[in-house]
């Protein structure tokens, strides 16, 4: 035993990896030197123009659009979820429709045929088919092209979240709510203590991304048309002045600084519905606090701090 000397271990030499990144960043260096260089791009009218008022109300719109249309999305896709698992084949055949045919075609052909709806319906009015019908107004005063772009994003966007929901509601154990109800608890309370929160960590993410698809394809609403978003703005005032390449520059920075600020919202909201004791050393921060039921709670320590650790056997 005296005489074992150590190993003096030296880490494997991968040359592989010092090329591709000498590669990688001569690529980079390469890519930004003829950003800044080249003349056509013309920066100083990028940075006249970044925070001009008609961009600025451009950028406030495509946020009204987006948020909006996601509020009417995430309503028609709990709405279209639930009928999905309904136990009525017509509200299960309903629901399967709908997503059928809105995720089916494009959304820039459904966005046209809702600009040419006053075309089509001259009037709109409620009532039987065969009865009598109580009229509205005029559709073209009714359906205003921000009010149709709402709809045919909300309505794309719904048929899309449907099935992220769905997935969400199927990914929690069927013995959680078996456990809830041998405990007593009505459905409802079924739903928003035990499925929702469970099915949040599922559903989150890939509502975060499409929250920032939806951020850009506002800019298909001209085929209504609706001329205030980003989009439009930019390349409007581009070809005015002939500055089309620098006012998509324009718009572009926006659109990445909007999805930035996106990513980190929901880099948050996961890591709020996803924390757990095995976490080690994470904390979030006290941008969601708890409430004072659930302060109260952990103060008792009567409970795990992670709900989600327990099940039942």
């Amino acid at each position: 035993m005296d005489n074992l000397k150590l190993i003096n271990a030296r880490p494997v030499s991968k040359p592989g990896r010092i090329v591709s990144a000498v590669v990688v960043s001569l690529l980079a260096i390469t890519v930004i030197n003829s950003l800044i260089t080249n003349p056509k791009y013309n920066w100083p009218v990028v940075w006249e123009w970044l925070f001009a008022p008609t961009i600025v109300r451009g950028v406030w719109f495509t946020l009204f659009l987006t948020f909006a249309s996601m509020l009417i999305g995430v309503v028609l896709a709990l709405i279209a979820a639930v009928m999905r698992q309904s136990k009525n084949s017509i509200n299960r055949s309903v629901a399967w429709f709908y997503i059928w045919f809105f995720r089916g075609t494009p959304i820039y052909t459904q966005l046209v045929f809702w600009g040419l709806l006053p075309s089509l319906y001259s009037k709109v009015s409620i009532g039987l088919p065969i009865g009598p019908q109580y009229t509205l107004g005029n559709t073209e005063a009714i359906f205003t092209p921000l009010v149709c772009a709402l709809i045919g994003l909300g309505l794309n966007e719904g048929a899309y979240l449907a099935e992220i929901v769905r997935s969400g509601f199927n990914s929690v154990d069927s013995g959680q709510r078996e456990a809830a109800m041998a405990l007593g608890m009505n459905e409802r309370q079924i739903q928003w203590r035990i499925i929702i929160p469970q099915a949040m960590r599922v559903i989150v993410p890939p509502t975060g991304n499409e929250t920032i698809s939806m951020l850009k394809t506002t800019s298909l609403v001209i085929a209504i048309p609706v001329t205030n978003e980003l989009y439009y703005e930019a390349t409007r005032i581009g070809q005015r002045y002939y500055t089309t390449l620098p006012m998509l520059i324009v718009a572009a920075i926006w659109y990445l600084a909007i999805t930035s600020l996106l990513m980190v919202i929901q880099h948050y909201i996961e890591a709020y519905y996803g924390r757990s004791e095995r976490d080690e050393g994470f904390r979030l921060p006290n941008i969601l606090p708890p409430s004072k039921k659930q302060a109260a709670i952990a103060q008792a320590h009567t409970v795990k701090e992670d709900p989600f650790l327990e099940y039942t056997p």
